[in-house]
């Protein structure tokens, strides 16, 4: 699967939105799905950045692409509502859900773990995830072929010390998605899945592995045709597994 070679019109007339689509891997990802034809949302708490990926997918030629700035430590579920309810005006309809969101936290002990921390990075890992994807459902209901995808983690599938929070919201999200598909597979057009990147020259993995060279790891822009394939049609029946972007 990783010599998948999508078309270039894989995403067209698709409807896709993508949290932390500010940098990194999310903000590749948007410019990628634009650029294969689809129409993104690109959800973030840093307006600058958003408006950065903004341009570069307008300058591209490709469909235009909407912001929405939310703050997902401290949304709601009636700001995931209301979220749902702008989508469902400006665009009828939601082929595409990829949540990239996600802070690290701290490499600590379990037992000296920050209460306060270990909230935070369940609030944005785990439960804006859920919040985001029960809000959207009645919308992915409205497409012919939904596809949400969560991002894994080895951590969050086999518990490594010092990985805290991360390790443990990435292993609930990893099962959340197998709940939501088996759910969602027998009478709806919904399929889930979860993709795991890998080591990629990101900002989370430089301050998880500060002694690295970032130079041996991919950037986001390299690691994408599996995300191409999980949002695309080509996909289609495939639904509670997790793949490797690597």
């Amino acid at each position: 699967m990783h010599d998948y070679t999508p078309a270039p019109n894989l995403l067209e007339q698709r409807i896709i939105l993508i949290t932390g689509a500010g940098d990194g891997i999310g903000a590749a990802a948007a410019k990628s799905f634009a650029r294969h034809g689809a129409t993104v949302i690109l959800l973030g708490r840093t307006i600058r950045k958003l408006e950065a990926v903004y341009d570069a997918i307008e300058q591209s030629g490709a469909p235009q692409p909407a912001i929405y700035p939310m703050n997902l430590e401290g949304a709601s579920p009636k700001d995931y509502s209301d979220l749902a309810e702008t989508v469902d005006r400006e665009f009828g309809r939601l082929d595409g859900l990829l949540h990239n969101a996600a802070i690290l936290g701290t490499l600590t002990p379990l037992g000296m773990y920050s209460l306060e921390l270990w909230t935070k990075v369940m609030q944005v890992n785990l439960n804006a995830p859920y919040l985001l994807t029960r809000a959207c459902l009645p919308l992915l209901q409205k497409s012919d072929d939904a596809s949400v995808l969560f991002t894994s983690s080895a951590v969050g599938r086999k518990g490594r010390a010092y990985w805290g929070a991360y390790g443990i919201s990435k292993a609930a999200a990893e099962n959340m998605m197998q709940i939501f598909a088996d759910e969602l597979e027998e009478n709806t057009s919904i399929r889930v899945n979860s993709i795991d990147p890998g080591a990629v020259r990101t900002r989370m993995r430089a301050r998880a592995y500060p002694g690295e060279d970032p130079a041996i790891n991919p950037a986001p822009e390299e690691i994408l045709n599996m995300y191409l394939y999980l949002m695309g049609n080509d996909s289609k029946g495939e639904t509670g597994k997790t793949f490797m972007a690597q």
